[in-house]
């Protein structure tokens, strides 16, 4: 294996030797040109299930400053770093408490062969080989340690990348020369070179001269947050950069005359930067800001050195005292590099005030800016030498951000070698361990492995990033554990397709007056355009009729080109009874509500009618109601039974499906003042959906025949980091405190969930909570167990849940639960992610809890910015009805109707319609018409006859459009039948009379 490996770096190498390294300046500007009518589902942006290339290498990293410790053992020098730490961060403890990898190599053995990484990239302590800098009789201490390590690695099968300088000058070089302001510091760290060659090139295959030198530059001679620490002039911060660029290329030359012909090895030189995105992606003047940017940052050494061998144009431009290569200096530079060594990470992005944004916004896009490097640089072979994210010191092993981190960025990287065809070969994970992290000392962490810093032994206890990047190595990618191949199947023939739409609002819907105003109006009499009455004269009107309604003729041309089933939409509790019981009903409001079922009736259409629908701007409580207390009332439980029961009787004959109250589970949200509050107020919805259910099971269903439930929020939940046990039973506890809150006590045993109890239970005697869930009597058991017909569900996401313990008497304290985004997946602009599979897992999960019941989905749906063209609502659509029919067909799941949500979109508010507000139909009106034709994603044939029900449907359609021209043509063929026999009975009566006259003569 190990010469397998070997052979893979020795051709890589050849490849590098005959490449050219000449730069297109500028091109890369072409990265921020983007079509803005590309689609934001489109494959290639999308999260990228597949296998990097066969040999490509997987490695970890580490910083000799940061890991090594024993800064004052066996002989070692002091570095700046030593120096800066005791002066400048004097509330930082030193290195000693570090991992103090040079007495731990055993455990970072074991660390490596845990993760089963290719490579390990680590830095040699320079003052640790020499104390002073100057190369002399070298520290054998210090040597003996680096010899070990490089053989233990091989002994691994992992190969050794060797970093010559990471950040920690001897100070003796700093106080004698100034360090890197200087440029005999050029020839002596060339002397370092040499040795480092000579005593460890047999072995190493793959050598580092600089680890990211605009870091040494900026913050080192420029900022002063990085050691020594100055503070000096722009010309200064330029100089050393300068120097830098020809230290590493005298290195380069020196390895590749007199070392490399033998020992083979190739050789690079770390540069690091941060990403940019222009505010507005089609503005030139922003993209050209993007440019300088990136060239100010990366430009500045990867132009000399893998470029033309001279600064960008911009930099030398503007800045005056930029230093000057020679023609000679600029032929000797360009080139001196094997491959494109790149660093991205938070090193790059803090602190952000420093980095030249010039107005433009940072951004993490790593694939970016591997596109960048392409097109700037003629396409160069890239290693990713340091990636990776940092986490608070207090986390230990859970490091769950890191792994959407470590997933985002290594997707990029996969997605950029697959897609756009870049060369990148290998892969750094920063960091191995736990470490000193510069000017942040100990405050934040970056490695896979967590150490106990002030422990004794400093254990490596691998955290959940370590076992994620461990799984992506040994897949060699990513490959898919949740979602499925797409079926080909249908649905039931009576399945039900529908629509959702929220309150419609009777009051703002008013009759065409023309046909039941009877005075007479005269019009711009005095010229000002409007309608004057004419007193005393009445005309004779007609009768109201439903059509009178301007609303519902939209309504019903809406509903026409959905070509849906059913209609679901709620009634306004407050405009129906607006003192909250049956003192004053609004018949007005109750005949526009009849009259909207009864017409959807005529298009063949059938009605979900919801009761009560509240938001968080509308409780749409009567006001009396409201003010004695609202939900917090028992009282408004049995108001909410005579409403019922007065829909019922007004609306039953007609409505078949009823939804009592829309998602009571989401009102913790308005009554929060404390957690008592809530579960008091979901009390009261419970019971005043349970006294609604009985009054309709025992008064109305008889002879109407109809079903009746609640909607429950019903997101599943996933445990956000799948290797801790803490958030799968975070996820299992948020749908016991979502769903099973309201489910359990209907569906299941009359109660709330044990779970839920017993939890609570456990802060109270922890005395982190004084949360207390009511109780229900015998009575109230029997009430709510079983009443409901169907479980309806509204569900739009996934959310991926972690364990962080809360303290304090708030429902949201007390599941001690924490959503994470996870950045791979798209999103709709509310941040609603698009997690097709949480549709199948809710849905056999309410069939595993509940039982074999009924089930419709009320409400799916996501926001679209676009009015013109929403594919992101046309990709969930599809993928979420697809992942409805797999737990229909293959989990057996009794799913009876989906209903796409909503019907129309609200101005000001997310655009979760399908037309727009000016009712304008957008592409996914197509979509689902498709959808309901083919009654699923049939494989060649209809099962329910699809042509037949289109005839049909089209034969509909066409009468209720044509309706007066239908009644005009039977007037006019029923007068005709009527003439014909009024002249048929003229002549029969004719013919009978002279027959009777010629009898007379006869």
């Amino acid at each position: 294996m190990r010469g397998r490996r070997l052979r893979t770096w020795v051709a890589f190498g050849a490849l590098l030797f005959i490449r050219t390294v000449t730069g297109l300046a500028g091109e890369g500007r072409s990265v921020w040109k983007k079509d803005p009518t590309s689609s934001p589902v489109s494959e290639t942006q999308m999260f990228l299930f597949d296998a990097f290339p066969k040999g490509f290498l997987w490695g970890v990293g580490t910083g000799a400053f940061q890991v090594e410790g024993s800064w004052r053992k066996d002989g070692k020098g002091s570095s700046i770093w030593d120096r800066f730490m005791h002066s400048e961060l004097r509330g930082a403890d030193g290195t000693d408490s570090s991992s103090d990898s040079y007495a731990s190599l055993d455990r970072d053995m074991s660390a490596l062969d845990f993760l089963g990484v290719s490579f390990y990239q680590f830095s040699i302590s320079w003052s640790r080989l020499f104390p002073t800098g100057l190369v002399a009789a070298p520290n054998e201490k210090g040597l003996q340690y680096y010899n070990t390590l490089i053989d233990s690695l091989l002994h691994r099968s992992i190969d050794p990348v060797v970093t010559l300088y990471h950040w920690d000058l001897p100070a003796m070089l700093q106080e004698k020369y100034g360090g890197w302001k200087n440029e005999s510091v050029i020839d002596i760290f060339n002397d370092y070179a040499t040795f480092c060659f000579q005593a460890f090139g047999d072995r190493v295959k793959y050598w580092i001269t600089i680890h990211n030198p605009y870091l040494v530059a900026w913050h080192g001679y420029g900022t002063g947050i990085h050691a020594p620490g100055e503070r000096g002039k722009l010309a200064t911060v330029y100089s050393v950069g300068h120097n830098l660029i020809k230290a590493h290329a005298k290195v380069w030359h020196n390895y590749r005359q007199h070392f490399q012909p033998q020992q083979r090895g190739r050789m690079s030189i770390v540069l690091g930067s941060h990403w940019i995105e222009p505010n507005r992606s089609q503005d030139a003047s922003d993209i050209s800001k993007c440019q300088q940017s990136m060239e100010r940052v990366l430009g500045w050494f990867a132009k000399p050195i893998h470029g033309d061998g001279d600064y960008p144009q911009e930099l030398q431009s503007e800045l005056s005292f930029l230093p000057r290569f020679t023609e000679d200096e600029k032929k000797y530079i360009k080139g001196t590099a094997d491959f494109f060594a790149f660093s991205f990470g938070p090193n790059n992005f803090k602190p952000p005030s420093t980095l030249p944004k010039l107005g433009q916004n940072l951004s993490l896009n790593l694939r970016e800016v591997l596109n960048w490097i392409r097109l700037e640089y003629n396409s160069p072979r890239i290693l990713i030498a340091e990636n990776g994210w940092f986490t608070d010191s207090h986390v230990k092993t859970d490091d769950t951000t890191a792994i959407y981190m470590m997933k985002n960025f290594i997707n990029k990287v996969l997605q950029a070698i697959k897609y756009d065809s870049i060369d990148v070969f290998g892969y750094t994970a920063w960091s191995l361990l736990d470490g000193f992290e510069w000017q942040h000392a100990h405050d934040i962490r970056r490695g896979l492995f967590y150490v106990d810093f002030k422990s004794q032994r400093k254990e490596r206890i691998p955290k959940s990033s370590a076992l994620y990047y461990k799984q992506i190595i040994q897949e060699n990618g990513f490959f898919p554990r949740e979602s499925t191949p797409s079926l080909e199947a249908q649905f039931s023939c009576d399945f039900s397709w529908g629509i959702t739409e929220s309150v419609l609002k009777a009051e703002s819907m008013a009759s065409s007056p023309q046909f039941c105003d009877s005075s007479l109006y005269l019009w711009n009499v005095t010229g000002d355009g409007l309608l004057h009455r004419v007193n005393g004269v009445k005309l004779k009107t007609r009768p109201a009729q439903c059509t009178d309604f301007v609303s519902i003729k939209k309504q019903l041309e809406l509903l026409e080109k959905m070509r849906v089933t059913h209609y679901r939409f709620a009634l306004d509790w407050s405009l129906i009874l607006p003192n909250g019981d049956l003192s004053v009903v609004n018949r007005q409001v109750l005949r526009y509500y009849r009259c909207m079922v009864s017409e959807v009736l005529k298009l063949n259409i059938q009605s979900m009618v919801t009761l009560y629908y509240p938001t968080h701007a509308y409780l749409g409580l009567p006001g009396p109601l409201l003010q004695a207390g609202g939900w917090l009332n028992h009282s408004t439980a049995s108001a909410f039974q005579e409403y019922a029961a007065l829909c019922f009787r007004e609306l039953g004959d007609l409505v078949k499906l009823w939804i009592t109250i829309n998602e009571p589970n989401r009102l913790s949200d308005v009554y929060n003042r404390s957690s008592n509050d809530t579960y008091r107020a979901a009390h009261n919805l419970l019971l005043a959906h349970a006294m609604a259910w009985r009054t309709y099971n025992e008064r109305y269903r008889p002879l109407q025949r109809g079903k009746v439930s609640l909607a429950l929020h019903s997101d599943w939940a996933e445990p956000a980091n799948p290797y801790f046990e803490s958030h799968s039973k975070a996820a299992s506890r948020f749908l016991q405190f979502e769903v099973g809150w309201f489910a359990d006590p209907i569906f299941k045993t009359g109660d709330y969930p044990a779970a839920m109890r017993d939890y609570i239970s456990f802060k109270n005697r922890k005395g982190l909570s004084r949360s207390l869930l009511p109780s229900f009597t015998s009575e109230e058991r029997q009430l709510v167990k079983g009443a409901a017909d169907f479980y309806a569900l509204n569900h739009f996401t996934t959310r991926f849940v972690t364990h962080e313990p809360q303290n304090g008497s708030q429902y949201e304290s007390d599941h001690d639960i924490q959503f994470l985004q996870d950045i791979t997946r798209p999103s709709s602009p509310s941040r609603v992610a698009v997690v097709p599979w949480g549709m199948r897992k809710i849905l056999r999960w309410i069939k595993d809890t509940y039982g074999d019941i009924d089930i419709y989905v009320t409400a799916n749906g996501i926001d679209d910015q676009s009015l013109e063209n929403d594919e992101l609502r046309n990709y969930y659509l599809e993928k979420y009805v697809q992942e409805v029919l797999k737990a229909y067909s293959i989990d057996k799941v009794k799913v009876k109707g989906y209903f796409a949500f909503k019907l129309t979109e609200e101005k000001s508010k997310p655009r979760f319609g399908f037309f727009t507000s000016d009712s304008k139909a957008k592409p996914s009106v197509k979509l689902y018409n498709s959808l309901i034709s083919n009654n699923g994603f049939p494989a060649h044939y209809s099962a329910c006859d699809s042509a037949s029900q289109d005839r049909h449907c089209t034969f509909c359609l066409f009468v209720s459009q044509q309706k007066p021209f239908i009644f005009f043509a039977c007037c006019l063929f029923f007068t005709l039948i009527l003439l014909l026999t009024i002249v048929f009975h003229k002549r029969k009566r004719r013919k009978r009379f002279k027959a009777k006259s010629i009898r007379c003569l006869c």
